[in-house]
């Protein structure tokens, strides 16, 4: 019922915009044609002449073809398809199996591993709806045949060509789907698997498989009445890095118009599950409540196929250089402390010590900041970010704040929480296809608050509170925490943020921050109590969450779904083992390991490790030694509930301890003072 609430608002809000689709006026009928491996820049007149007219009188956007794993396969994009949620067959899969002729219709072979073995119980949830709804359908080729099954793995009405496919059939059935495999099956190994290189064919074999494919694709929109709704999909990856894929929806007035969907709050951006939402709501069949998509919408005109294959070129840019990134940044990390461990000791470099650390925790913002910036190549991409580096290492030192020991502190600590908070209130359009946010090919967000970002986010409010408790009689200091602390913490967690191990990491670390200055002792008992609430506070988001219209929910509200429904636990074991493999991560671990080395025995020997300077720090400001332990609890929390693991807590740490070491620094015995000590001692 919610989503029959949800098509008729988008339809009457169409139309009040002047442009209402086809299917509002009469019965519709819907063509999937899915041409696996289809990238944008495969497009052109002479080569696929009849999937140039279709793309170019239709909706067009970019579909990320994730499913379970970084890559999919055609077997896992018709499953998903046929499932309405990401699935996966398992292993390193290849092609859809082929389907045994049983008269008009097929049985796939052996569907009964999708459910009893691979654990993939929505398979055939399409074919059972259609079915149920009366609606017939008609399956042309192994993956259309396996997208349209229901779940028995059977198909009423099967084709291995689309020349074999009677006009009749056309006009009787309302449903058609189409696996176009011609450009996806050379790319197949001997053990028809996906091969393990980004492109196995040279550009003129991949130009002879895409005519094959157009000719194919040709040959049933010839036949095709007059009055269908034709969706074109590119339905898997075709090699090993994975890439935006081709989505384009034909109808009376789309042309040149985009195509998003609610489901990744993007004007041009769909995933595969949308697919089959649309099937079902074009055809005004109820959606189940397992299906996680949702219907794609067109958007406004201006788009076009060259920016669509930018998109993707984007996304490409990103992916190549942010290993690179990563190393780097956990280079400079160590490096810093080893360094910074040699310097303190002898009380020499001081000055240049401190400007290094405040430049390096204002490294990891740079990465977001630099998408306000237009970039195309890594050159440029880099370029911006120090742009914006020494932006903000020139500001953090700039202006009355530089003679305060925390004034360059709260000027990256501010910036960082800030920059999030507006990208949070405004869209959330800095962490697309940024390092520390997410990347458009790989599908796994597309809004909302990103786990490394929440380490960003937390760590920059914990300590810029903090600056502003320094001044502030307990009470206060703990209220300003307590206050800041919650705004950010409910735009994490609300549908702005959508970020569930977010909130739970993010409750005990303001809990712990705030009672520190209130001159309170934490005990065990008390931060378990503190991950309690922060479970109790984003089970409160995810429930109000879940009961908006099904457009209007996010991972956080579908969670509550997949509970209510027992597919819970596939979810939270996918977590749980992506979580467990970032803690080896050879990028990430290194810096968790280097600041916490150095902050524990910075701590235990401190005029050995830092001549005196966390010591320092302290003294001058005790809410700094609060917001820092603070961070520390939910770095670590954060660390356990999220899927990222060791990145939530090496971020937090390389914004955290830099920023700390500046202010000890600066409050070494001998450095001017020009701020009264704070009225609170924690």
């Amino acid at each position: 019922m919610r989503r029959t609430l949800v098509v008729l608002a988008v339809l009457v809000s169409q139309m009040l915009l002047g442009w209402a689709p086809a299917h509002a006026a009469e019965k519709e009928r819907i063509a999937l044609i899915g041409v696996s491996g289809l990238h944008w820049s495969d497009l052109t007149q002479a080569d696929t002449p009849n999937l140039w007219e279709l793309a170019g009188a239709s909706a067009i956007g970019s579909m990320s073809v994730r499913t379970v794993g970084n890559i999919t396969c055609p077997y896992d994009g018709w499953l998903t398809v046929s499932a309405g949620t990401r699935s996966a067959a398992g292993y390193r899969c290849g092609p859809p199996p082929l389907p045994e002729q049983q008269d008009r219709g097929a049985v796939i072979p052996d569907y009964d591993y999708l459910h009893e073995v691979a654990g993939q119980r929505n398979a055939g949830l399409l074919g059972e709806t259609l079915a149920k709804a009366g609606e017939c359908s008609i399956a042309i080729g192994p993956g259309a045949a396996l997208g349209l099954a229901d779940r028995k793995g059977a198909v009423a009405t099967y084709y291995a060509s689309p020349i074999q496919v009677r006009a009749q059939e056309l006009e009787r059935c309302r449903v058609v789907a189409m696996d176009v495999d011609d450009l996806i099956r050379p790319y197949f190994t001997a053990e028809g698997k996906l091969p393990t290189v980004p492109d196995k064919l040279s550009a003129q074999e991949r130009r002879a498989a895409l005519r094959l494919a157009d000719a194919k694709a040709g040959a049933l929109l010839a036949v095709l009445p007059e009055n269908t709704t034709v969706l074109l999909a590119g339905m898997s990856d075709h090699g090993s890095v994975p890439h935006l894929r081709v989505a384009a929806l034909r109808e009376p007035g789309a042309s040149g118009r985009e195509l998003g969907a609610a489901s990744t709050r993007r004007d041009d951006i769909s995933i595969l599950p949308d697919l089959t939402t649309t099937v079902l709501t074009r055809l005004g069949v109820p959606v189940p409540d397992a299906m996680v998509g949702q219907p794609l919408v067109i958007g406004d005109p201006g788009a076009t196929f060259e920016r669509m294959a930018e998109s993707d070129e984007t996304a490409q840019t990103m992916r190549s250089v942010k290993g690179v990134f990563f190393i780097v940044l956990a280079v400079l990390q160590v490096l810093f402390y080893v360094v910074a461990f040699l310097l303190l000791r002898r009380r020499k470099g001081l000055p240049a010590v401190r400007l290094a650390a405040v430049a390096l925790a204002a490294l990891p913002i740079t990465s977001i900041l630099v998408n306000l910036l237009p970039w195309s190549s890594a050159a440029e991409l880099f370029g911006g970010m120090a742009a914006w580096l020494v932006v903000l290492t020139a500001l953090a030192f700039a202006g009355p704040w530089r003679r305060s020991p925390l004034g360059p502190l709260v000027v990256v600590a501010g910036v960082s929480a800030a920059t999030l908070a507006a990208d949070l209130l405004t869209g959330t359009t800095l962490q697309l296809n940024s390092f520390m946010g997410f990347s458009a090919e790989q599908g796994a967000r597309y809004y909302g608050l990103g786990n490394i970002p929440f380490a960003l986010l937390a760590t920059g409010t914990l300590l810029s509170s903090t600056v502003i408790a320094h001044r502030l009689s307990r009470p206060w200091g703990a209220a300003v925490v307590a206050v800041l602390g919650t705004f950010a913490m409910v735009l994490g967690g609300s549908g702005m943020g959508s970020d569930f191990g977010g909130v739970i990491a993010f409750v005990p670390g303001i809990a712990v921050t705030a009672l520190l200055n209130l001159g309170k002792r934490i005990s065990l008992v008390r931060l378990a109590l503190f991950c309690v609430a922060g479970g109790v506070a984003v089970t409160g988001f995810a429930v109000a969450n879940y009961l908006r219209p099904a457009a209007e929910q996010s991972h956080l509200g579908r969670f509550v779904g997949q509970v209510l429904s027992g597919e819970a636990v596939d979810v939270i074991v996918r977590k749980l083992v992506a979580m467990l493999s970032t803690l080896l991560s050879p990028t990430l671990m290194p810096v968790v390991i280097a600041a916490i080395a150095f902050l524990v025995y910075a701590i235990m020997r401190p005029d050995q490790a830092t001549a005196g300077v966390l010591p320092a720090a302290f003294s001058y400001s005790p809410a700094l030694r609060a917001g820092l332990i603070g961070t520390l609890v939910s770095g670590v929390v954060g660390t356990l509930v999220n899927d990222s693991g060791a990145a939530v807590l090496s971020m937090a740490l390389a914004l955290a301890i830099p920023l700390v070491l500046s202010a000890g620094i600066a409050a070494l015995p001998g450095a001017p003072a020009t701020e009264e000590r704070p009225l609170a001692k924690v």
